[in-house]
């Protein structure tokens, strides 16, 4: 009795081992580390002892030892399918031996082995605790692992052989991937790489044909502006309605001239008001410009004066002395015209956009305009330019004049009606600005009284005004509702500074050096939807102020 009650606690010991051994797809085989010798055994030892109760047949790998590689882990099911192939190629090619004497002769006796294998079993060592050193072990040969990898070898030999066989039937090389139908898919190993899943890049033609029909597109585009210009848009609304997503350089200046009133749209009627309004420009500068000096407009001169160098300090086309003068004379002929606002500081940064568009007029494309010498054009053309930034400038600041008179209440207007509109459109960013004491005025002043000049990179601002000028009253009206998508913008960057100076520096310094016209032109949409939203509903506003 005792004797059997052993044999069933070695047989269900055995099973179990057996049991938690089996290896399971797309998990790494277990390993045991070796325990620490306690009671005369260690673990590694016991291992050793009973490796031959273990199934071989359970195992997905087989370790192959031999002198091909050291421990090399392979799939016997994948050695096995590579095997068979390589078998028919040679078949192929050797003219059609029978299936039957291509097997490997082994196959038997090693499943022979096999099962005789699986019917030993193995004591488990008993530990003698009375001694303290480890009881004998006794090690058992395993047969059927010599087998396996006596017959793995072979099949790896095999497999070398496959490319010649590839090429002696004639077979397409296939760059040493394996050929995907014929490899079984085993959950959790990376699958062979298939010859057509590799990405590749977009063709060079698909991107040259990309940008031509960018470049057909601007074309088209330029055409469209070009006939409307040279007579076929009736009214002005036309025109309005193309120049709204931005002007073509090629024919910005005549456009910018067209919308802002300084050049009548009849074309018959352009060439002889273009030459009146120039000679009664330069007939105020005889008048006028003498009289810098006299005490009465000494103070207005100086200030100009002061302010000149300090525009656009980063450009050194406006460090030249010529363009210099040629801002001192179109400021101060305008303060002498308009006493009931005179000069105001900020209002050199409104010449700028006119003055490169009609310069970029007459140079060459492809100038580089930043660094043009301005002295050595023709002076009949330095004339034409300045008397037309003139004019520009001067009709842009009758619709904005109260911005400029005493107290600027245009502006303070302007300012209140943001932070209406922002508390309707952005709450959290009103609150945040709020809750850290800042008031609208210490940073939305600026962007009122330069008309965002100051926040914006050059080129940016005169894409900016191509649709100011295609609005009616853009400069009045429109200008608020792109301060307030311009504000709410930046909600993500302000609402996380958590302190007065963080957040003021910010609204201060808004990172805008890298835009370009696309994000312009999302700004003006998001404008356009405020306006359409609240421009005929300002009983909103209203009611909120209250």
């Amino acid at each position: 009795m005792q004797a059997t009650g052993e044999t069933s606690a070695r047989d269900s010991r055995s099973a179990f081992w057996k049991k938690n051994t089996k290896t399971v797809p797309g998990r790494p085989s277990p390993r045991h580390a070796p325990a620490e010798a306690s009671g005369g055994a260690n673990f590694h030892e016991f291992q050793q002892s009973v490796e031959d109760a273990w199934d071989d047949g359970d195992d997905e790998f087989c370790i192959i030892s031999g002198k091909i590689q050291k421990d090399v882990r392979i799939s016997e099911n994948l050695a096995h399918s590579t095997a068979l192939n390589v078998i028919q190629s040679h078949r192929s090619a050797g003219g059609g031996r029978p299936r039957s004497e291509q097997r490997p002769s082994g196959s038997g006796s090693g499943t022979q082995e096999h099962s005789d294998e699986r019917e030993k079993t193995t004591d488990r060592p008993e530990s003698n605790s009375e001694s303290s050193a480890p009881a004998p072990v006794v090690s058992r040969p395993c047969k059927t692992e010599v087998s396996q990898a006596g017959k793995a070898e072979a099949m790896i030999r095999l497999a070398a052989q496959r490319p010649q066989a590839a090429a002696a039937s004639g077979s397409p090389p296939t760059g040493g991937l394996m050929n995907p139908t014929s490899c079984p898919r085993m959950p959790g190993h990376p699958q062979p790489l298939r010859p057509g899943s590799v990405l590749r890049h977009p063709p060079v033609r698909y991107l040259q044909d990309k940008a031509n029909a960018g470049l057909d597109r601007e074309a088209a585009r330029l055409a469209k502006v070009q006939a409307a210009i040279d007579g076929g848009a009736t009214t002005l609304d036309e025109l309005r309605a193309l120049c709204w997503g931005g002007v073509p350089s090629p024919v910005r200046a005549v456009a910018w001239r067209l919308l802002s009133g300084y050049l009548p749209l009849p074309r018959e009627r352009r060439e002889p008001t273009l030459c009146r309004k120039r000679d009664e420009y330069w007939s105020f500068v005889q008048q006028y410009y003498d009289t810098r000096h006299d005490d009465i407009h000494q103070d207005t001169y100086r200030q100009i004066h002061i302010d000149i160098p300090r525009m656009s300090p980063l450009i050194p086309l406006f460090q030249q002395h010529c363009v210099q003068e040629m801002f001192e004379r179109v400021l101060y002929i305008w303060a002498i015209r308009h006493p009931a606002s005179g000069y105001v500081q900020g209002v050199n940064d409104l010449v700028t956009p006119y003055f490169i568009v009609f310069l970029q007029e007459v140079l060459p494309p492809g100038t580089d305009i930043d660094s043009y010498d301005v002295a050595s054009l023709a002076e009949p053309e330095r004339r034409v330019i300045e008397a037309d930034s003139f004019w520009s400038m001067s009709l842009l600041l009758d619709g904005i004049q109260d911005n400029y008179t005493f107290a600027q209440p245009g502006i303070q207007t302007k300012v209140t009606q943001l932070k209406e509109l922002v508390q309707r459109i952005d709450a959290p960013l009103d609150a945040h600005i709020a809750r850290h004491g800042i008031d609208y005025l210490q940073f939305a002043f600026r962007w009122m009284n330069n008309l965002l000049m100051r926040e914006l990179p050059l080129h940016c601002t005169i894409r900016l005004w191509d649709t100011y000028l295609s609005e009616v009253d853009g400069f009045a009206s429109f200008h608020l509702y792109v301060c307030a998508a311009f504000l709410t913008y930046w909600s993500r960057i302000l609402m996380q500074e958590k302190d007065f100076q963080g957040l003021m520096l910010t609204l201060q310094n808004l990172p805008t050096h890298n835009w370009t016209n696309s994000e312009i032109s999302l700004l003006v949409a998001e404008a356009f939807k405020l306006k359409y939203t609240f421009a005929d509903a300002p009983n909103h506003l209203a009611s909120r102020a209250k």
